[in-house]
């Protein structure tokens, strides 16, 4: 290291982190802390706050399995390795089970257990949520709305509560192309809707599911925007804010670069595409989305409640990256082609990576037709004749349904006003912008998406380095039958072309 990086460490270095000061000797209750974010999100607050009391984890029974157990699970995760390291082993002690299930009347918590809570917590992160767009409305009204009301109720017990943080979506409000940092009308009346699906059966709630969205397209932004409002009609008695953000992809920079959870956004796209599944898509190519490492929304969401308890203007943050840096859908599949194909190839690929993004429905159906529904009949009708199971039919449709809602986003277009939270960034002194990193200063596409696709291959599809090389091999092979097939059939119609048409029209001028 240089002495002006040095110096620059130890300027740094003279600064204090009034954030961890903020956190320290505080118990925090966290609901949602078993999903993607609130991994996350735990980790961040052990190992950058490693002052606070303790994490109390709203965690329901699963699978016969104790939510004790579920904890120390999620810890053996490779995410916390760092946190292990830099705090040492005993710190996940501080992360404490609290039984529970948002779904349920009182959130299923005993009276113990919501004595604890009450008499205890400082913060509460309410992150629990159905993030499937196609949820049946019932169980979105009852994990999105009525959990959200549920956990309120329990806030206004709290006698040391300095902040409710509610997680909820920049894409709430559909119907606004530029979303603002402010509350915005509720769709419909959030205690009308839970009573609906309270009373209603599965049966009669599902027929009348698209006369009660309109023309919201999906549950989850329609569900969503009602527990915000819940949560806006409580400001004047709870000290609540609301974080909204935007398209959640995986860590840019720590604790692992690239770490996920799932395969889902732009992730899900790369990988389906990189396995040679996905051959088409109907989509804008110019368009843009918003994206949001969940790392820098992690840091987000600690840095707001200092913002908020230190000045508490601000009671909406937009958590959103579009206004600053912009990413096209065809950009991201350039990237994702040049590191699939050449960097990091994947096990096993069905095809060699191909197709492209259609500005044409029209063209993109028959491509559908051609590339994704025409090789799996093929396919599936071939390991019928060999005694297997099919399979390519069923995951066509799982890529058809997963269509239907990229379409929407992708083909339409939104904006977001995040100037406030921007402003927010102003008050953090060098030491925090530098522990709490909040903008994408410096940030790689092609190695963002690198680590993204190693990590996915990594611990999503439990693929080992080892096997990289192997994976590059077959890669090779399939671009020669890739190469030969697409001649094949070239040679093929202009074969039927000339027997077919050209030879017997020309026989008639003979």
């Amino acid at each position: 290291m240089s002495q002006t990086e040095c110096q620059k460490m130890n300027d740094i270095d003279m600064y204090p982190d009034r954030i961890a000061e903020l956190y320290k000797n505080k118990t925090i209750f966290i609901t949602g802390g078993t999903g993607f974010m609130g991994k996350v999100l735990i980790e961040k607050l052990l190992r950058s706050c490693s002052g606070l009391k303790q994490i109390l984890l709203l965690i329901r029974t699963k699978k016969d399995k104790k939510p004790e157990d579920r904890i120390k699970d999620i810890m053996n995760d490779p995410l916390f390795d760092l946190l292990k390291k830099c705090r040492g082993p005993d710190i996940i002690k501080k992360v404490v089970a609290i039984p529970g299930d948002v779904t349920l009347p009182e959130l299923g918590i005993s009276k113990e257990h919501r004595q604890l809570i009450a008499n205890e917590t400082d913060f509460i992160f309410h992150l629990a949520a159905t993030i499937r767009f196609d949820e049946h409305l019932k169980k979105a009204v009852i994990l999105n709305v009525r959990g959200t009301k549920f956990m309120l109720d329990l806030a206004k017990e709290c006698k040391k509560l300095i902040i409710f943080s509610h997680l909820s979506t920049s894409y709430c409000h559909l119907h606004e192309r530029v979303l603002k940092e402010k509350i915005y009308p509720p769709p419909a009346d959030p205690y009308q809707v839970m009573k609906t699906v309270e009373w209603l059966s599965d049966d009669i709630i599902e027929d009348i599911t698209p006369k009660i969205l309109g023309d919201i397209p999906n549950t989850y932004a329609f569900t969503k925007a009602l527990g915000e409002s819940l949560v806006a009609d409580q400001m004047d008695n709870l000290p609540a804010i609301i974080l909204r953000p935007s398209i959640v992809i995986p860590v840019w920079k720590e604790p692992i670069p690239g770490w996920t959870d799932n395969i889902n956004g732009p992730a899900g796209l790369l990988i389906g595409a990189g396995k040679g599944v996905i051959r088409t898509m109907y989509c804008n190519s110019d368009g843009y989305a918003d994206f949001l490492p969940v790392d820098i929304g992690v840091n987000a969401i600690i840095a707001s409640t200092y913002d908020y308890v230190t000045f508490g203007k601000r009671r909406i943050y937009n958590l959103t990256s579009s206004s600053e840096y912009k990413i096209s859908w065809s950009e991201i599949i350039d990237i994702g082609r040049e590191v699939i194909e050449k960097k990091m190839p994947l096990n096993n690929v069905a095809w060699y990576p191909g197709g492209s993004m259609k500005k044409s429905r029209l063209v993109h159906n028959i491509c559908f037709y051609l590339f994704h529904i025409l090789p799996a009949i093929l396919v599936d009708a071939l390991l019928i004749l060999l005694g297997y199971k099919p399979v390519l039919m069923r995951v066509q449709k799982r890529i058809s349904k997963g269509f239907e809602v990229f379409e929407y986003y992708a083909n339409n277009q939104w904006d977001f006003d995040n100037e406030d939270s921007l402003k927010a960034r102003e008050i953090l002194n060098p030491k925090e912008r530098q522990i709490y990193k909040l903008d994408g200063d410096g940030i790689d596409y092609v190695d963002y998406f690198t680590h993204c696709v190693h990590c996915t291959r990594l611990y999503i599809l439990k693929e080992t380095d080892d096997t990289i090389p192997a994976a590059k091999r077959h890669m090779r092979n399939m671009w020669y039958v890739d190469k030969i097939c697409k001649v094949t059939f070239i040679v093929g119609m202009l074969y039927l072309l000339w027997t077919k048409i050209i030879v017997p029209t020309f026989s008639l001028f003979v």
